[in-house]
């Protein structure tokens, strides 16, 4: 199992923001503790985003010109938005040579659409390019690569993903999510290849299973040359701003059923802001391993 990540993405901040360098430090001390494989990655090109991303919306990130008060224009971003990206293609890249990755790197992606906020969301929900759309857009270009699934258990729909592969044969996409007054509103029904498990807020850690695994089910039967986790931490039971009623052991399931599927897989870190976070990624790609 390799990490990838970068301490340049710890250098930014605004405070009081959920979304923040601690997070992510954290969580790299205990992985680093528990002796996993630690590997650097580069920024993307602006050629990469562009893949899906408007150029309006790569120029109004350039130029600090986003009006989101969850999204600041932060001095740097579009810097530490491409490394983050990069980090998710270095992961996409370790899995198609047949290792598991993680990217722990920040700001995340998965509510970032072709021109920034997506399917009318209020926001862009911490996100500037969305990392794995690019990761997964970048590995069809190689001819080994037919087929993505993208599976996102983050606990916020993953809108901006959705927009992006909308109605894209070669993509799969399936996204487990709280629904119902909770952002980004979005992911009430699937569309196409937009396959959506709306939860209640009082879901238990067995329906939340059941849902994986009708969804499993489905990406076992796309059958994928790879696949990409979006995977937020924000649906453990104590997280401050998300929560799923899914304790930390729950996260070593997940990455069992996902490992069972035996596809090259890479993990992109989308949410997650509760100080337990780390063992939830701990327990997530030690599950990952187990087979």
């Amino acid at each position: 199992m390799y990490v990838v990540f970068s301490a340049e993405c710890l250098e930014y901040g605004e405070r009081g923001h959920p979304e923040s360098p601690e997070r992510v430090y954290i969580t790299a001390k205990l992985l680093m503790k528990k002796g996993f494989k630690f590997v650097e990655p580069e920024p993307c090109r602006e050629e990469d985003i562009l893949m899906v991303h408007n150029k309006s919306f790569v120029e109004d990130v350039k130029k600090g010109r986003l009006n989101d008060m969850d999204t600041p224009n932060i001095p740097g971003i579009y810097w530490y938005a491409r490394l983050s990206a990069g980090g998710a293609i270095k992961a996409m890249q370790l899995a198609l040579e047949g290792e598991t990755a993680f990217s722990l790197m920040r700001p995340p992606g998965h509510h970032a659409g072709r021109n920034g906020k997506a399917l009318n969301a209020s926001s862009l929900g911490f996100c500037y390019f969305n990392n794995v759309a690019i990761a997964c857009t970048k590995a069809m270009e190689r001819p080994e690569v037919k087929r993505v699934a993208v599976i996102d258990i983050d606990c916020h729909h993953g809108n901006g993903t959705q927009e992006i592969f909308f109605n894209n044969p070669r993509v799969l996409f399936v996204s487990l999510h709280k629904f119902g007054f909770f952002y980004p509103g979005t992911g009430g029904r699937s569309e196409g290849n937009c396959l959506n498990y709306p939860l209640g807020w009082n879901t238990t850690e067995k329906e939340y299973m059941e849902a994986l695994s009708s969804a499993l089910e489905e990406v076992e039967r796309f059958n994928p040359d790879l696949i990409a986790v979006s995977a937020g931490f924000d649906t453990y039971k104590a997280d401050p701003i998300g929560g799923l009623g899914l304790s930390k052991e729950s996260y070593r399931t997940i990455g069992r059923m996902i490992s069972g599927l035996e596809k090259n897989t890479f993990v992109v870190l989308e949410g997650g802001y509760s100080r337990e976070m780390p063992e939830c990624v701990y327990n997530l790609l030690t599950g990952l391993e187990s087979l």
